[in-house]
């Protein structure tokens, strides 16, 4: 009994007894003692059908003395199984499974007891007082949390000024779960109106009092006939390509989509609304995972003293996050800008408490701080990120471009040529190839210059180039939910433009993978997929938002800006193309250059950006010339 008190009354560390619902207690000990001599009444008045007058003397006497017995055998059962400290107003199955095995104790005991004391009573009796006792605990116990649940609904009814209908998709064991959480929970302003699911078995039928109408083909019409306002994607064991399916139906419906993040939230049991997320235009590019071998990756990394230059960028942090996974000696964040490395810094630390980690602020223009870094820390591997990316904005400033982009990467990439890394890695973009403005010109110089050193180094210097990463910064996709937030116009260059798209998660676990694979010299390009045009992006991330195109959001269409190309390439023609062991990942063959000339173009172009009133262009276009832009009448 000393445990079961200590279930009752839990004693907080220095301080007085925890309040505890004895009021609550009372009344259900109450109740028990109630139901137990009714349900013992009961057990021998059915035995003799009805008829009180037929009842034995000696058995109304055991029945009597009885009395007092079965209701303290009762509520120690009760107690001992814990019917007193459950939480009633979530009862579930495992509540219902304490009160068959505690009433059937209950009645067994007693038998035992009638035995020893020798007041014998009918053997109907004791199944029967069984069957009354177990049924009217579950009516007390269950009764309560209807009633809690009626009156809550009631109130939400008053409290809330909007209910949203809402329409689940998957009746599986991750949508009951969300058909639970918005019958029980008083905080949501949710009403489960209808569910979707493929199997034709359930249609017709009932989850949790809600019905299964019918298949992915029949969410439009059940949108209308239920008033549906938003639709949960509760299939996280779907394939992306049967998710990419089902919500390319729902989003042409204007209903607001939310769905589970994946498969390890049905399986830890984590399953509720409040892990639902927007569905993300990820969600409709229709590809499968990347994957990548992980053994290879945590062979190169782990143990490594790795660095990780423009560290708090969108590529960046998303590499400190990977490698910090993969276990490294040590990760050195270096970044100008502070905000972004202090909120990596943060979660990292979060995340991985045991990781050796260094986060330092910094130029990759500035020499004296680039050998500063590579002497006191000694990094094994570098990836190189750090970089001046936005299009419109290098195009005005194209000296800026250089600097940072070229200048900086030839700095780092010394610093780890003359402090002996073992592999560099530069993050460069399909801008590079065929290049129609100045950022793209400089990352293709950037790639020139690791070809060179790697030349005469021991350390591995490669490339990997990729298109579009979705929801980077200075992506269009963040461009347009804030478009989109403020009610629109949606603004698109032009119809016909068309990109490449990953996540960032994807690209960069295939960086790591390209580095694992790296020798020296190779410009790795990444798989990403089909194109998708811009205005097809635009239309599905305003539908995803509830909204309809054309009508409650507009798109515009602004025209190209400068330096802009209309498509991008991954590969250009002279570098050929080979396939790694990785299908995703394919590897160019340098194009060679004049080595010495290479280095004079180098030095003048410094000079020249130094002078910041010089016209660059013309001397990048001598440098890379497949640079072509439109000059300036």
């Amino acid at each position: 009994m000393n445990s079961l008190w200590k279930d009752f009354f839990t004693k907080a560390p220095n301080t007085k007894f925890t309040k505890i619902p004895i009021v609550r207690i009372l009344a259900l000990v109450f109740l028990d003692i109630m139901t137990s001599l009714i349900c013992s009444f009961l057990a021998i008045y059915i035995r003799y059908d009805f008829r009180m007058s037929d009842i034995e003397p000696r058995f109304w006497n055991a029945y009597v003395a009885g009395m007092v017995p079965i209701v303290l055998i009762t509520l120690g059962c009760f107690a001992v199984f814990g019917l007193y400290n459950s939480v009633w107003r979530y009862a579930s199955a495992n509540e219902l499974v304490k009160i068959v095995v505690s009433t059937l104790a209950a009645s067994l005991l007693f038998l035992a007891e009638s035995r020893l004391t020798k007041h014998y009573l009918p053997r109907s009796y004791y199944p029967f007082y069984w069957v009354f006792i177990m049924f009217a605990t579950c009516l007390v116990r269950f009764g309560y949390r209807i009633l809690r649940l009626i009156n809550a609904k009631r109130k939400d009814l008053f409290s809330h000024s909007e209910i949203s209908n809402v329409m689940v998709v998957g009746a599986g064991a991750a949508g009951n779960m969300i058909l639970k959480e918005i019958e029980s929970s008083r905080y949501l302003a949710m009403q489960a109106r209808c569910i979707i699911d493929d199997n034709p078995g359930c249609h017709g039928k009932k989850m949790r009092g809600i019905p299964i109408v019918g298949d992915r083909n029949d969410i439009p019409e059940a949108v209308e006939k239920y008033h549906i306002d938003e639709i949960i994607f509760a299939i996280p064991s779907a394939s992306v390509q049967t998710r990419k399916e089902i919500l390319e139906i729902a989003k042409e419906t204007g209903c607001k989509l939310r769905t589970l993040p994946g498969m390890y939230q049905l399986i830890n049991g984590d399953v509720s609304v409040a892990k639902l997320k927007d569905v993300d235009i990820e969600d409709l590019l229709g590809r499968e995972p990347v994957k990548i071998n992980n053994d290879e990756v945590l062979k190169m990394v782990m143990g490594k003293r790795v660095l990780v230059t423009g560290g708090g960028g969108s590529i960046g942090s998303e590499l400190c996050r990977q490698i910090a996974a993969h276990d490294p000696a040590l990760l050195i964040i270096f970044d100008i800008y502070e905000n972004n490395a202090y909120d990596i810094q943060q979660e990292l630390i979060r995340k991985y408490p045991s990781l050796h980690l260094e986060v330092l602020i910094g130029s990759v223009r500035n020499t004296a701080r680039v050998e500063s870094i590579f002497e006191k820390y000694r990094p094994d591997i570098v990836y190189h990120a750090a970089a001046h990316k936005h299009v419109p904005l290098m195009e005005a400033s194209p000296g800026e471009a250089i600097k940072n982009n070229v200048m900086g990467t030839w700095k780092v990439a010394q610093a780890a040529d003359k402090y002996h890394v073992e592999r560099f890695v530069l993050i460069s973009t399909d801008k590079a190839v065929n290049p129609t403005n100045v950022m793209g010109a400089s990352k293709r110089i950037c790639e020139m210059v690791i070809q060179m050193i790697n030349l005469h180094s021991e350390t591995g210097f490669v490339a990997v180039r990729f298109g579009n990463v979705l929801g980077s910064n200075g992506s269009v996709i963040p461009l347009f939910k804030q478009q989109i937030a403020e009610g629109g116009p949606v603004t698109v260059t032009d119809p016909e433009v068309i990109r490449y798209f990953m996540s960032i998660p994807e690209a960069v676990s295939l960086v790591l993978q390209a580095g694992a694979y790296a020798r020296g010299g190779e410009v790795f390009v990444l798989d990403m997929g089909k194109p998708m045009k811009i205005v097809d992006l635009a239309e599905n991330l305003i539908k995803l938002s509830g909204y309809r195109v054309g009508e409650d959001i507009e798109i515009r269409f602004t025209g190209l800006r400068p330096g802009e190309k209309m498509y991008e390439e991954l590969l250009m023609k002279a570098e050929g193309l080979k396939q790694t062991k990785n299908e995703l990942i394919y590897v160019g063959e340098p194009i060679p250059f004049d080595e010495e000339v290479f280095r004079e173009q180098l030095k003048r172009l410094e000079e020249a950006v130094a002078t910041e009133d010089v016209d660059i262009r013309p001397l990048i276009r001598e440098i890379v010339p497949t640079y072509h832009y439109e000059e300036e009448r």
